[in-house]
């Protein structure tokens, strides 16, 4: 079965509130800030167990995710030392028959800043969020990126240039969503800082993708 490779992304240190956001919603051996982590997005989803199979059996490394979504699969994976972790995406990659040049190229979906955010929505969005709470009078940042393992890549670097809050953070499926929020001017440096990164991503250009 061969699979195409969607999201390959390296985190040199995974930053703590996404590192305890993955902690609190993953199944898996849990991360803990400052370790590296690699995210491999592939398709079709159910190659992603041979991928996860390849990476534990190469090195030390360990898996806080695995997602079989029925067109994507997801695989996380981290460890203390930068080197183990690269090492096993050299083996994903090796496996695939595919280079980190292959993936494909993150697209920016959704960029918005909702300033002031009223009580009663704060109200609607804490309800289905998994990590911290919007309060009243704070901006909210919402990002949806394509494929949806960059929504990571967007929430870590967020998260090392404002002092931001991380409400939610969706890597799998059709979409990667992101949300955070905070005071107006830490938004507006997190949006910036999150756009940087997904433009700075090399690969190839994703295919249109369906109405939703």
């Amino acid at each position: 079965m061969s699979a195409a490779l969607r999201t390959y992304c390296f985190l040199d240190a995974l930053q703590p509130q996404l590192a305890t956001f993955i902690g609190k919603t993953a199944r898996g051996f849990l991360p803990v800030p400052g370790q590296a982590s690699l995210w491999v997005e592939i398709a079709p989803g159910i190659a992603i167990n041979q991928v996860t199979d390849i990476a534990l059996k190469a090195t030390r490394v360990q898996p806080a995710i695995q997602v079989v979504e029925r067109a994507y699969g997801l695989l996380e994976i981290h460890d203390d030392d930068q080197g183990e972790v690269l090492q096993a995406g050299a083996s994903i990659l090796k496996h695939l028959g595919c280079q980190e040049s292959q993936r494909l190229k993150p697209k920016l979906l959704t960029n918005q800043i909702i300033r002031g955010v009223q009580a009663y929505q704060t109200q609607i969005i804490n309800r289905s969020s998994q990590g911290m709470m919007v309060l009243p009078g704070q901006s909210l940042f919402i990002l949806e990126t394509e494929p949806a393992g960059y929504a990571v890549l967007a929430a870590n670097e967020a998260e090392k240039a404002a002092n931001v809050y991380l409400v939610n953070v969706t890597p799998y499926g059709a979409f990667g969503r992101l949300y955070m929020a905070g005071p107006e001017a830490e938004i507006d440096a997190a949006s910036a800082a999150a756009s940087a990164a997904l433009a700075a991503v090399t690969g190839k250009e994703p295919e249109k993708f369906v109405d939703r």
